[in-house]
């Protein structure tokens, strides 16, 4: 051993600050140790989460907060599989990731050895690549194509598995200033032709409509779908994924379409004779029928994934590229449109029809309440995560938000459990800003164990509980569809919220009157400590309006915007 030598644990910890890492979440173990034991002489901050699965959605949070790629942690065998969901959460809603897990030696791999799962072969389906450092010596060049390949082209997890006996191997680290990566190299920009073909599109068009995805926030063009919207007079849907790709008082911004979108932006989609789809997926909760989604539109689709386009519904214009990129070379050309009046009163009478009121004072609390009081104390800065559920449909259809990377949620995977540890991320991201998860009930009691990781790690968030006791989106589901036959909705008797956050030493506040929840959110946003705001919703209200499995997207149940 020469004097320069050191393990591949500290090589991991140099490599991950090369790369710009400041915070990891994460559970250690014994398959971890050398790297824990190498994280106490590094400058990284770790986030010592109480369950692994919170470690991943943590960094997704973290990750979709400022735009960087999140880092967690955790040992092999059962911690490694913990990951998975947070890891699949990643991957469905393109989220740069990055996961190291410890494994067993590698004399013993393949021997169903203690606490030895192939993680790499569990997490293929889920991951954009995987790796295991075989040497101590590959970990500076498997870390920085790792970051490459999570942050570039469409963005996405990968996993870095390292067996203990790696970690403990030493060697002189040669750490590289550049990625070469055989056969990666993702298409960027549009190819000008499409680009022409679209520009002569607009102009033959006369009723419009944009489409804007998670893309469009992953390629920081946010600016730029507003400038094209505004420079062709166009209005703007977004996907769930897309929400805060355009100020939601913008004039042109006519909310989330889909199954449970707004009235107006499902309808225009049904009515335009041009949609300008970019950076999004297409999902089955954003069409319905993709088979009568948009029946009048000729569609353009932008994507950054070429396996993206026509997957689903199809089109006439394929541009593969970057968002940010397409949109930019759109925008320098010299042409402008003229957009007929009878568009414009169309889009009016749709949003007058589509006026709903938000302020009730019922009691039980309307949940749409909820969501008006946060809308009153929402700001250009706070950042608020979802649960899953209604929760987070009513988060997702009636909160206003300001600008890109406000509103967190989980799109793909629809994962119970995520809205809190993101909000743990983002408020380690932003620790300036106010964070606040809107959650259910049944979604909190999945992951409310960390609260001892905000407590500890002096990590101020909110959580706004709507306690209306049941599953509620799958209760909804059996009262509108299966005949009322509720089988395992009912979540019984559930723990006193308050009790519950004063028992980790965080704040509790107990809303059961529409008047108390501005005071209670905007006491939690001021404090200091974690706070858990339990408020008493009625159990019987739906969110809606809603399209039902199978159905086109114009065809809705309920009123509503």
């Amino acid at each position: 051993m020469t004097v320069d030598e050191i393990s591949g644990a500290e090589i991991l910890i140099g490599s991950l600050e090369r790369e710009g890492t400041k915070h990891v979440f994460g559970l250690p173990g014994g398959a971890m140790l050398d790297i824990y034991d190498a994280l106490l002489e590094k400058g990284i901050r770790h986030i010592l989460v109480r369950h692994e699965q919170c470690a991943a959605h943590a960094a997704e949070g973290y990750s979709r907060a400022i735009g960087k790629t999140g880092v967690c942690f955790s040992t092999s065998g059962p911690g490694a599989t913990n990951l998975v969901t947070g890891i699949a959460d990643a991957y469905l809603d393109s989220c740069p990731l990055v996961a190291v897990t410890g494994q067993v030696p590698s004399h013993l791999l393949g021997n169903d050895a203690f606490q030895e799962a192939d993680i790499l072969a569990i997490t293929a389906p889920m991951t954009k690549h995987g790796f295991q450092a075989r040497r101590a010596s590959e970990i500076p060049d498997i870390v920085k194509s790792a970051f490459h390949i999570a942050s570039s082209g469409r963005q996405g997890p990968v996993v870095i598995d390292i067996p203990k006996d790696v970690q403990k191997e030493r060697c002189i680290p040669v750490y590289p200033e550049t990625v070469r990566l055989r056969g990666y190299k993702p298409k960027m920009r549009g190819h000008p032709q499409q680009i022409k073909k679209m520009i002569e599109l607009i102009g033959e068009c006369r009723m419009p409509l944009i489409l804007s995805g998670g893309g469009v926030i992953s390629s920081g063009a946010s600016r730029e779908v507003c400038a094209f919207a505004e420079r062709f007079l166009i209005p703007v849907a977004t996907t769930l994924m897309g929400k805060g790709s355009i100020h939601e008082m913008h004039p042109l911004s006519v909310g989330m379409v889909g199954m449970h979108g707004k009235k107006i932006a499902n309808k225009l989609v049904q009515e335009c004779d041009l949609l300008i789809a970019i950076g999004c997926r297409f999902s089955d909760r954003t069409t319905a029928d993709p088979a009568t989604f948009a029946p009048n539109a000729k569609v353009v689709h932008i994507d950054i994934d070429s396996a993206e386009i026509g997957k689903n519904v199809r089109h006439d214009i394929p541009i593969v590229g970057d968002a940010g990129l397409v949109l930019r070379e759109l925008l320098s050309t010299p042409f402008d449109a003229g957009r007929s009046e009878a568009w414009s009163l169309k889009i009016r009478e749709f949003a007058k029809e589509c006026e709903c009121s938000l302020d009730h004072d019922s009691v039980p609390i309307n949940p749409k309440r909820v969501i008006h009081e946060i809308n009153q104390l929402l700001d250009k800065e706070t950042i608020v995560t979802t649960e899953v559920g209604q929760c987070q449909m009513w988060a997702a259809h009636f909160l206003k938000t300001l600008k890109a990377r406000q509103f967190i949620s989980s799109g793909g995977l629809g994962t119970m459990g995520f809205g809190f540890p993101a909000a743990i991320g983002a408020k380690v991201a932003c620790p300036s800003t106010h964070v606040i998860d809107i959650a259910g009930d049944g979604s909190f009691l999945m992951v409310a164990q960390d609260l001892a990781t905000c407590i500890e790690e002096n990590i101020p968030v909110t959580v706004v509980v709507m306690n209306n006791g049941w599953l509620g989106m799958v209760k909804q589901w059996q009262e509108l569809f299966y005949e009322k036959r509720y089988s395992g909705t009912a979540l019984g008797k559930s723990p006193d919220f308050v009790k519950l956050a004063q028992a980790f030493g965080a704040k509790g506040i107990d809303v059961s009157r529409p008047s108390d929840i501005r005071e209670a959110v905007a006491s939690g946003i001021g404090s200091r400590v974690p706070v858990v705001i339990d408020v008493q919703i009625d159990p019987s209200e739906h969110i809606l309006p809603m399209v039902k499995m199978g159905s086109h997207i114009g065809d809705m149940m309920g009123c509503g915007r």
